[in-house]
């Protein structure tokens, strides 16, 4: 049992530094940049619907009255 263990270790540490391809600092500025910019958008848009929703909702409880 410790034997598997061990090697299941050695192998994860093996693929970890020798066959995983890390981003350069510069990718993962880009990358991290682009994900900040579509949840921006993504939440201008939801804001935007739930806006639209709130004054549908209040002009239809306004005939209401």
């Amino acid at each position: 049992m410790f034997k598997k263990i061990l090697n299941y270790c050695q192998v994860s540490y093996d693929e970890l530094m020798h066959k995983t391809t890390w981003p350069s600092r510069s990718e993962l500025m880009n990358s991290a940049m682009l994900v900040l910019i579509a949840s921006l958008c993504i939440a201008l848009v939801v804001f935007v619907i739930d806006m639209a929703f709130q004054h549908g909702m209040e002009l239809v409880y306004g005939l209401f009255r």
